[in-house]
């Protein structure tokens, strides 16, 4: 079974007031035994003869912020699965002002082939209403270390919508990013997840959300200026140059099978979604004492995985395949979503032909309110 390789390093220099992934700012006594369990998991995978891992993907948190030689041992055993079973994109995500030289050039030898780095905006101001701890100017020196180590692959995410955003200080971001020279860029609106400093702020009034024409407006332009500097939308907040998609992130929106390492890390295999405790300190307990990391369990029905592989699939520009899903569900989405289908395409939010359904350029701005249509038949297993 081929698969997609997730390893959630949870640790951050300081928290971002958005951010509503599993992580936190550890002490120096954490990292060690953080590292020493992800190997130790790590290891099961590769002893799994049935798992044939084709990306890899080492997300958080920030996996460069962890001390060299923490970083070294979690790199020296991925490097011995990416040379094993010959990975074809191995990525690991690093923000500005963590990435040095040295922590460069133990990602490069040890097989790393992209580098995505948390950018999120050029602008000071804005970056210091999201939390961010970097200054502008750090982008592009990490810019120019991914540059001088030699990796195939980089790629840069930005943030539209953020407090006090102008078309201006956004197309000043766009273009910084360009001039930077990444191959892939993530453009992704701000979300205020209950829960955050960020949504805390919002709830208070101490600042003001983007409204939904400027938001969209931003993305609207977003889409035109990357377009005419060379590069492809392939999904909603992705933009690629031709070969540069990220293909860890295509085996999730075709809904294929993924496995996840580390605390709070979720693995997709044959239907099955299990998710890893989202506690550092017990994920370590329970990996030393060879007990399961998984603290929670879900196996989806025929109906549920379609109706999720659809909703996946119309991430993609290219929509769903009408053979492709066939093939992964045993369904024709048209006899299983015919009528939320007829009901979009009425109102312009998706387009179809008889192989393709997809989301339109307005679509895409709505598209969660359009996808969550897909998951309907969730509620009709064994019907």
């Amino acid at each position: 079974m081929r698969a997609g390789l997730y390893v959630h390093v949870p640790f951050c220099p300081r928290k971002c007031g958005y951010c509503d992934f599993y992580s936190l700012v550890p002490d120096s006594s954490m990292t060690g035994p953080l590292v020493d369990a992800l190997v130790a998991e790590l290891n099961q995978v590769a002893d799994a003869a049935a798992i044939h891992v084709e990306t890899i993907f080492v997300g958080g948190g920030t996996p460069t912020s962890l001390p060299c030689e923490d970083l070294m041992r979690l790199m020296r055993t991925l490097g011995d699965i990416a040379g094993r079973d010959r990975v074809v994109e191995f990525t690991v995500e690093a923000n500005p002002g963590t990435l040095d030289i040295q922590r460069a050039e133990i990602l490069r030898s040890h097989g790393v082939t992209r580098v995505s780095i948390g950018a999120q905006s050029f602008d000071a101001d804005e970056l210091e209403r999201l939390d961010r701890i970097h200054r502008p100017d750090q982008i592009a020196l990490s810019a120019e270390i991914v540059r001088q180590t030699g990796f195939e692959h980089f790629s840069l995410d930005l943030i539209f919508g953020i407090p006090g955003q102008t078309p201006v200080s956004w197309q000043r971001s766009l273009e910084s990013a360009i001039g930077l020279g990444p191959d892939h860029l993530a453009c992704y609106g701000l979300t205020y997840e209950p829960g955050t400093p960020l949504y805390e702020r919002l709830r208070r009034g101490e600042v003001t959300a983007a409204d939904e024409d400027l938001e969209a407006s931003l993305y609207e332009q977003g889409i035109a200026y990357l377009a005419r500097v060379g590069f492809e939308q392939y999904e909603i907040s992705n933009f690629a140059r031709p070969g540069a998609r990220c293909l860890h992130n295509l085996l999730y929106w075709q809904n294929q099978p993924t496995v996840g390492v580390g605390p709070s890390a979720v693995s997709y295999v044959a239907g099955t979604r299990r998710r890893n405790v989202p506690d550092w300190a017990e994920y370590v307990r329970r990996v030393r004492a060879e007990l399961s990391p998984v603290s929670e369990s879900e196996t989806l029905g025929e109906r549920a995985r379609a109706g999720e592989t659809a909703m996946l699939m119309l991430r993609l520009v290219e929509g769903i395949d009408r053979g492709r899903f066939r093939t992964a569900t045993g369904f024709d989405p048209h006899e299983l979503f015919g009528g939320v289908i007829e009901q979009h395409v009425a109102t312009g939010l998706l387009e179809k032909d008889g192989e393709r359904i997809a989301l339109t350029t307005r679509g895409r701005l709505v598209a969660d309110r359009v996808m969550a249509d897909f998951l309907l038949p969730e509620s009709k297993e064994g019907g």
